[in-house]
């Protein structure tokens, strides 16, 4: 996650006065100049940090702490409501026009990945919302752009509108919207030229098609990993075609992320959605609630049971229920759950949205990949049906023999074998922790 190192700084600061029964001015100021100093190393804007301490410090001081049972774990409370304010408060929603199609132009500077990220909306609008996407191909400058978009058009079996690089991207913005309401589509997503730098021909010819297309959204494609700068580019693009929004990509690699933090407070412009890998499904929409608990190490549940329900079996998740409740689950039982899991996205991800995931130890090492699940399959496929279902009676001789039939290294069974009898107890306690309750937290498919 882009924010690691400064989720990093501010856990181990905000630790310090958590389970405080009184808190000070002193313990505010030490803790102040600790989150001022993250936030700064982080990236984000100066200003912004100036602001965004000046208001934690002045209710961190107040009566409502003071007042507080729990004055430490409040001060924490405070950080959090803040650091979502600092992003945008609430999740802001992509625009629906009352008459279709829905315009949405994808603007930025060349190498943000514009055209990709053009294709992971178009994915998202259809798999999310069920909507009907109309990419189009309005970069007539860059080289292999149109066949670029084309290609992820067949990936994504989605219509690609094209006339080809000798017609002006005004008119194939106009042709394109009239397609669309001829075709009966339902988002027009218009991929503009970039350039390596913002210059005056650029943005001349993003005014021509804004005032063409009337677009009922204006999103800048921001590389998260480009620091300040991505700040100075957003206010350039905002003052000259007044932007709605903003989506980041690259929110995945290994960079400071503070861009993020300081793009909706200098521009005004919300963060709508953000990228998280290549993959065209790496793609989701942006909760500043849900990043601000991520940031601070309290974990995203929310986003956590969304991936489960989009990517789980239900009826195999009653299915395991059920098992769970009779004692029935089986090492097929736990091949299966590691494939559903697998479809969720990388497990080291899924963990560090549960609560307290910052607590475990080398959680940033954790890395499953599709080779150890291969091997995992590889070992458990190798037993018979009986030590499948009853995995007790595996011998030592049993385990020479799957090793044998698997491929696999002794130990590795040893460890698959551990780790299922881990699992099933804390499946067990979830379950039963389930039981004759109504209400709390359910994970379909996982516990």
């Amino acid at each position: 996650m882009a924010f690691e190192g400064l989720a990093d700084r501010l856990q181990k600061t905000l630790q310090r006065v958590r389970g405080k029964g009184k808190v000070t001015e002193a313990d505010v100021k030490e803790m102040m100049r600790e989150v001022r100093l993250a936030l700064l190393e982080a990236d984000v804007n100066f200003k912004v940090v100036k602001d965004f301490v000046k208001r934690v410090s002045e209710r961190a001081v107040g009566q409502e702490v003071l007042q507080s049972l729990t004055p430490g774990q409040h001060v924490v409370k405070v950080v959090q409501e803040e650091l979502t304010a600092l992003m945008g408060g609430e999740q802001s929603k992509i625009a629906v026009s009352n008459r279709p199609p829905t315009v949405i132009m994808m603007v930025g500077l060349q190498g943000a990945g514009k055209t990709t990220t053009t294709g992971k909306l178009a994915n998202l609008l259809r798999k999310k919302y069920n909507r009907k996407p109309l990419l189009v191909a309005a970069d007539i400058y860059r080289p292999a752009a149109i066949k670029q978009l084309q290609t992820l058009g067949k990936q994504l079996d989605m219509p690609v509108f094209s006339l080809g690089d000798q017609v002006s991207p005004v008119e194939i913005a106009k042709q394109a919207i009239q397609h669309a309401k001829d075709e009966h589509l339902d988002y027009v997503l218009i991929d503009t030229a970039g350039r390596l730098h913002i210059d005056e021909g650029l943005m001349e010819e993003l005014e021509q098609i804004k005032e063409l297309s009337k677009p009922d959204e204006i999103f800048l494609v921001v590389d998260a990993m480009t620091g300040q700068d991505a700040v100075n580019v957003a206010q350039s693009f905002n003052d000259q075609l007044g932007l709605t929004g903003a989506v980041l990509t690259k929110l995945d690699g290994d960079t400071r992320g503070g861009a993020a933090l300081s793009i909706r407070a200098v521009t005004n412009t919300p963060i709508k959605f953000v990228g998280l890998g290549e993959k065209l499904d790496a793609f989701e929409p942006f909760h500043p609630e849900r990043m601000a608990s991520r940031i601070l190490g309290m974990g995203d549940v929310l986003t956590l049971i969304e991936k489960a329900q989009e990517t789980v079996d239900q009826e195999k998740a009653k299915e395991l229920e059920q098992k769970l409740r009779n004692a029935s689950f089986t090492l097929d039982d736990f091949l299966d759950q590691l494939s559903q899991v697998k479809k969720m996205g990388p497990l080291g991800d899924i963990l560090k949205m549960m609560p307290g995931a910052n607590k475990i130890k080398g959680l940033n090492d954790l890395q499953i990949d599709d080779k150890q699940i291969a091997h995992v399959e590889a070992i458990i496929q190798s037993m018979t049906k009986q030590e499948k279902i009853q995995p007790d009676i595996i011998n030592s001789s049993r385990r020479k023999r799957i090793a044998k039939g698997s491929g696999r290294p002794v130990q590795e069974i040893n460890r698959l074998l551990k780790q299922f009898e881990e699992m099933k107890k804390m499946m067990k306690m979830m379950g039963g922790a389930q039981k004759g309750k109504k209400k709390g937290f359910k994970f379909p498919g996982l516990f």
